[in-house]
């Protein structure tokens, strides 16, 4: 995989190599799961993936915001955003990787 953000592409191709599936059948496997994900939360289900973190849809108020070119007060709708949570595994996880890039630098 790149350096670069990771596409579907790069998931299935993570895939293919590690289990061995062929590569339509690991895009398959990449989609069905990446659909069941989009599909609970949908439905207003959180998700929630073991030592990596969890999906939740939550309701956001409406409230006032300002335009910052004019400074004219803009109502924002009440509207619903996706929310992620790390787990404290990815979270230490990615702090290790931090402090040992630092060190070697």
């Amino acid at each position: 995989m790149s350096n670069d953000t990771v596409t579907r592409a790069d998931l299935s191709e993570a895939v293919y190599q590690e289990v061995g599936l062929s590569r339509n059948e690991s895009a398959t496997l990449v989609e069905s799961v990446l659909d069941e994900i989009s599909d609970a939360l949908v439905r207003g289900e959180p998700v929630k993936i073991s030592s990596f973190g969890s999906f939740a849809v939550r309701q956001k108020g409406q409230r006032v915001g300002r335009n910052p070119k004019t400074g004219e007060e803009v109502p924002i709708l009440p509207r619903k955003v996706l929310v992620f949570r790390a787990s404290h595994v990815l979270k230490n996880r990615i702090n290790k990787a931090f402090k040992a890039a630092r060190q070697a630098s």
